[in-house]
């Protein structure tokens, strides 16, 4: 008989993380009249057949096929990216209404998890640096666990993930391939074809790395079960115990020749008695229509007294827009794709961005959005090339959960080893550029019609990248130097 973990083990804001959520989908659990029962997140638990099967399967499979990774040096062919978009732009094509009914659902819960996991992120840097997460790549990693984890360590990543499992019953279980499915239904709506005569679809690259200790055995059902979410998972090993600063140098070489993205903080202290790291890497980059570079560098305003020379990019077109003279913010939404947009937030009073943030990304923003509307806009912005790093141990930690991953966690579907988990990175690297490379202009020809409005980021704001059809957040951030990062 499986035991729920007590609240006590639980962080309060994960509580009250779970608690939102049942709120807000309470209303999906009643069928029609009052005869059935519909669980509340019936798209993503098992359903009574799935437990049949799978408890026929339990009894009646052989044990779970095992294999040694291959060493890290062991030659490996690179990632070919755009193979990734048009894999992703055929799952796209494919979506029946279940898929984005479940995507939906999984949206929801990954911006709350995401909100709350990105205060934490925030509160543990300085207030002047900038910041980047990605609730999507952040809740695919929690999920990742959850499907190679028994309990009662699958039952508290669960919770956290915002599904209670009420009587513990198989059918108030959360299946995690459907969780993952439902991440990759999200990842495809990103990269959808189709929207604005001549819009370019972003590019979106999910990598994982699972570099484990030499003698670990990987359970090959967990490993296949990662593609959804992530195509290309690379399980290698190396010794973990050897110098930790030549263990992270050696992953390092090996990401970055495998991807060929550079990033600026990569992985240092690895715990020399870890025996896996799970390393999630992402790239996405969102091509601006309608955004062309200016001619030179521009000021950015660091603060009041500092500023740095960037390359910017301009453009008139119409935009969404909300401006709230209150809340000391405005909001203006600018297209990636048939689906995917950028969301940029400033301070009207240029200052105050710790506030801004506050009320957009932990209170507000899913109210706000639905405010903005319609407006002719001159929008100037930094060209945008972010890279950032964030070990979710150290999130989980801050939630007050540094045992949720710790050495006690049953991963007993990711190997029959003993698995010591340690360094857990979301590595991240955005780019976002001008649609068309035209000449740089030190204007852009203002429309016919209503009045244009300016509107200029050249001080610190905050952006956000969404997928409009699940609503769901694949990068929070918040830019204070664009010639920084993050």
């Amino acid at each position: 008989t499986r035991k729920r973990a007590p609240l006590s083990e639980m962080a309060p804001a994960g509580v009250s993380l779970v608690v939102t959520v049942l709120c807000l989908l309470a209303g999906a659990g009643l069928a029609a009249g009052d005869r059935v029962y519909i669980h509340p997140f019936h798209l993503l638990v098992y359903s009574k057949s799935s437990c049949e099967q799978l408890e026929k399967s339990n009894t009646e499979m052989p044990k779970d096929l095992t294999f040694l990774p291959v060493p890290i040096q062991a030659k490996t062919s690179p990632v070919d990216e755009e193979a990734l978009r048009e894999e992703l732009v055929l799952v796209s094509e494919r979506l029946e209404g279940e898929d984005k009914m479940r995507a939906t659902k999984v949206g929801m819960m990954l911006n709350f998890l995401g909100f709350h996991m990105y205060r934490m992120l925030s509160e543990s840097q300085n207030a002047a640096s900038g910041t980047i997460l990605s609730p999507t790549t952040l809740f695919g990693t929690l999920a990742s666990f959850y499907l190679g984890a028994l309990d009662p360590t699958a039952s508290r990543l669960q919770a956290f993930l915002g599904v209670p499992g009420e009587d513990q019953g198989c059918t108030s279980r959360l299946d995690g391939h459907k969780v993952l499915s439902a991440l990759q239904t999200i990842q495809s709506l990103l990269v959808a074809q189709g929207g604005a005569s001549g819009q370019s679809t972003p590019l979106l690259s999910t990598v994982v790395g699972l570099f484990t200790a030499p003698g670990l055995r990987l359970k090959q059902p967990f490993v296949r079960a990662l593609a959804p979410f992530a195509p290309i998972t690379f399980p290698r090993s190396l010794d973990l115990s050897m110098d930790p600063d030549l263990a992270a140098e050696k992953i390092n070489r090996f990401m970055q020749a495998v991807t060929g993205w550079r990033m600026d903080r990569p992985m240092s202290g690895i715990s020399p008695d870890s025996t896996l790291l799970f390393n999630t890497y992402v790239h996405f980059q969102g091509k601006l229509k309608g955004l062309s570079p200016l001619a030179g560098l521009r000021e950015f305003w660091v603060d009041n007294t500092t500023s740095v020379s960037v390359p910017m990019l301009s453009g008139t077109g119409t935009f969404q827009h909300w401006s709230d003279p209150q809340s000391n913010l405005s909001m203006t939404r600018v297209p990636l794709g048939k689906s995917a947009c950028l969301l940029l937030v400033r301070p009207l009073s240029t200052w105050g961005l710790q506030t801004v943030e506050a009320l957009t990304f932990q209170h507000n923003f899913p109210t706000w959005v639905k405010n903005l509307s319609p407006r002719a806009i001159r929008l100037t912005m930094p060209q945008l090339t972010l890279r950032g790093s964030y070990d979710l141990q150290d999130l989980l930690a801050q939630a007050k959960l540094p045992t949720l991953l710790g050495a006690e966690a049953n991963l007993g579907k990711i190997s029959d080893d003993n698995v010591r988990v340690g360094k857990v990175l979301n590595s991240i690297l955005l780019e976002l550029q001008a649609d068309q490379e035209e000449q740089p202009t030190e204007s852009a020809p203002q429309p016919d019609g209503p009045e244009v409005l300016e509107v200029t980021l050249d001080h610190p704001f905050l952006f956000a990248i969404y997928e409009q059809e699940s609503t769901a957040l694949h990068l929070l951030g918040r830019v204070a130097n664009p010639l920084s990062g993050v």
